[in-house]
């Protein structure tokens, strides 16, 4: 009986296979694992695609954070600089009383220097004009020229 149900099966695997069944049964069959595989495929990198999005969304919120933080630091900064606009405007104040304090006494430094100057000149040219008028005093009562010359020489080697 064994065999008989063999030979039944054979023959309708060979009915199915001639008229097509079999083959249209085997490649639907394979139709359905190809779609079965895509839709892996699918799931695969839409998971891998997942992890991306939060990574990318993560990092907008970090920007529009850090954003946020340098509208913050700038509205701070324009507030410490408005604080201290009177502070520096006093102190820009105080710099130039300063500056036009040392350009005065530097002035009058210089016209200091300079009278000290014309008072040394003027004490030069008054002690030349002595020495000058000993030497002819004394060139006037010696009658020797060479004498004078070495006198005045000696003079202008002191005023020197």
């Amino acid at each position: 009986m064994d065999k008989l149900l063999e030979f039944g099966r054979r023959a309708m695997f060979y009915a199915r296979v001639l008229s097509g069944y079999e083959e249209r049964r085997i490649r639907s069959y394979r139709l359905q694992l190809e779609k079965h595989l895509q839709q892996a495929q699918e799931r695969k990198v839409a998971l891998r695609k997942i992890p991306e999005k939060a990574i990318l969304s993560e990092v907008r919120r970090m920007v529009e954070e850090m954003q946020n933080l340098n509208k913050k630091l700038e509205e701070t900064e324009a507030a410490i600089e408005e604080y201290f606009k009177p502070i520096d405007k006093e102190a820009e104040i105080i710099v130039k009383m300063q500056l036009d304090g040392e350009e005065k006494t530097m002035r009058e430094m210089m016209a200091a220097m300079q009278r000290q100057a014309l008072v040394e000149k003027a004490e030069a040219e008054r002690l030349a004009n002595t020495q000058h008028l000993n030497l002819k005093e004394r060139s006037n009562t010696k009658d020797d020229p060479q004498d004078a010359e070495s006198t005045t020489s000696q003079n202008h080697a002191q005023m020197r």
